[in-house]
């Protein structure tokens, strides 16, 4: 990652000058199926704990594509053959969609390599454009790093910062501004992390993960779990690196993830936030430490000149590298239905670019939702495929001991102040002006797989 070449982009692209490859054209293959009947089972009526505890999970098989490139630049156009994890349909080139009476068209200027339109909570992917086209990520790889390091360290654990804990960043890497010697808690690294995509942030958390090398290989192990086939870390913050590949299918699987962690729905959501700035002498000679305010990089929820907070949206993450172009993976909700969208390297040049399409995906996803019959699904973890369970169902993380299951009381993401002075909107819960609705005892619609049991009803002030 690299200097800002816009005051109001807090993104980085390494280089400045542009990326390391030119923009391919949007593939113009269109996949359209005519309607065909949805998979029996694919959601369940659940009543009860019970009822839950007793569904059979299991894992759809998953073909792999070859590994990686070596090359640290994505080809022009996608491979032949892709992964069919979730669908055959979903390793095909080109757009994949089923028309039909009452499915509203498609946005015909959407630009990006690849794309995935999905419902959260049912896991159904609704539309997509390369699904599997593995691509450099930029930093939406932070939120598989977030995922797999989030629950190792309690919140108000603190950390103090030694010149190794910074070591081996890439040149021009974006920053939030972590200083040698002082002391952070890991609230405030993670304040780092997912606002201001901070690359210090995410290589001192690594350094108390014991170190880079570690922590790469648990995020390959995670995302291997994930059964998020397409991607290869190199580094742990997304940074260009030969090799070092995701897709949009793999990054929805690590926001899906993530989100079912309470810090990681916090953070994420976030607008802004007060940092530690660097120890400073006062004019009597006291040492004071004064903090910093710190924005949300992501557009669709922070807002900027030319583009509108989004109605609804509640995260996840952005990224910009020379190499990985503009990338984005949100989250938002609207009349109760909770759709996922990831945006991979638009080839329009334009300011914002990769929100304006990701906002236009998500308005065609809320009005096709419930009329477009699927062309795929995210699928569940491994573990939660062969136990039965819907794996990290809790939400806590971060040593919090938080439960969102049935029986625990409802109760706000998060209010306007967040932990640690967070605040302007808190989080975009609070933006979209609703409670969360914790499940408890009443009948709810649930993923036959993997539920997001903590993220799927909430009540709007907004028609």
């Amino acid at each position: 990652m690299g200097p800002v070449s816009r005051a109001s982009v807090r993104f980085h692209r390494r280089g400045g000058a542009g990326r390391g490859t030119s923009p391919c054209a949007p593939c113009t293959f269109l996949s359209v199926s005519a309607p065909h009947k949805k998979t029996a089972g694919r959601s369940l009526l659940v009543t009860s704990a019970a009822a839950l505890s007793s569904l059979a999970l299991t894992a759809p098989v998953a073909l792999a594509a070859p590994g990686p490139s070596p090359s640290a630049s994505p080809s022009a156009t996608p491979p032949a053959r892709m992964s069919t994890v979730g669908g055959s349909r979903l390793g095909r080139a080109g757009t994949q969609v089923n028309l039909a009476s009452g499915v509203p068209v498609l946005p015909k200027d959407i630009t990006a390599r690849s794309w995935i339109v999905t419902d959260a909570e049912s896991g159904d992917v609704l539309a997509a454009h390369n699904a599997h086209w593995r691509l450099p990520p930029a930093s939406t790889m932070k939120m598989l790093f977030a995922d797999t390091l989030l629950p190792k360290f309690a919140k108000a654990e603190t950390h103090k910062v030694v010149p190794s804990d910074l070591a081996g960043m890439g040149a021009g890497s974006s920053l939030v501004g972590i200083k040698e010697g002082e002391t952070y808690t890991v609230h405030d690294l993670w304040l780092g992390v997912f606002l201001r995509s901070g690359n210090d942030a995410v290589h001192v958390l690594s350094a108390m993960n014991k170190g880079v090398a570690k922590t790469v290989t648990e995020m390959n192990e995670h995302a291997e779990e994930l059964q998020a086939l397409d991607t290869h870390v190199v580094s742990p913050d997304g940074y260009d690196a030969p090799g070092q590949v995701s897709s949009a299918y793999d990054l929805t699987l690590f926001a899906r993830s993530g989100l079912q962690k309470k810090d990681f729905r916090e953070y994420c959501s976030t607008v802004t936030a007060k940092f530690p700035g660097e120890t400073e002498k006062d004019k009597k000679g006291k040492a004071v430490r004064k903090p910093f305010e710190i924005q949300n990089t992501n557009r669709l929820l922070s807002g900027d000149y030319d583009i509108s907070q989004y109605q609804g949206i509640a995260g996840v993450k952005n990224g910009n590298t020379t190499n990985a172009g503009a990338t984005f993976t949100g989250v938002a909700e609207r009349n109760g239905r909770v759709l996922l969208v990831t945006v991979m390297n638009p080839s329009k040049e334009e300011h914002n670019e990769v929100y304006k399409e990701t906002a236009k995906l998500f308005d065609w996803g809320f009005k096709a939702a419930g009329k477009v019959q699927p062309v795929g699904e995210l699928v569940p973890p491994k573990g939660a495929a062969q136990s039965g369970t819907s794996g990290q169902a809790g939400g806590g993380s971060g040593g919090s001991g938080q439960s969102a299951g049935p029986g625990a009381s409802a109760k706000p993401v998060a209010s306007a102040t967040a932990d640690g002075g967070s605040r302007g909107m808190g989080t975009a819960f609070a933006i979209a002006g609703g409670l969360l609705v914790l499940l408890a005892g009443a009948a709810f619609l649930v993923n036959r797989r993997w539920p997001l049991p903590d993220l799927v009803r909430r009540r709007s002030s907004r028609p």
